[in-house]
């Protein structure tokens, strides 16, 4: 299973999606004095979980 690292900030494309407060909550403190943003952070955490996803329809 591949690790997740917090990611440098990447190109993106603007979507609107709801979080619960504590999701959001948790997000901002793990990235806290990182150069990384909720959005950069959210889209690491997707790109590691469809690849996860794979690996478990594959194996």
């Amino acid at each position: 299973m591949e690790k997740f690292k917090i990611p440098v900030i990447p190109q993106t494309t603007n979507k609107c999606v709801r979080f619960p407060n504590n999701i959001i909550a948790d997000v901002e403190t793990a990235i806290r004095g990182k150069e990384c943003t909720f959005t950069a952070f959210v889209i690491e955490a997707v790109r590691v979980a469809l690849k996860n996803l794979e690996e478990a329809d594959s194996g």
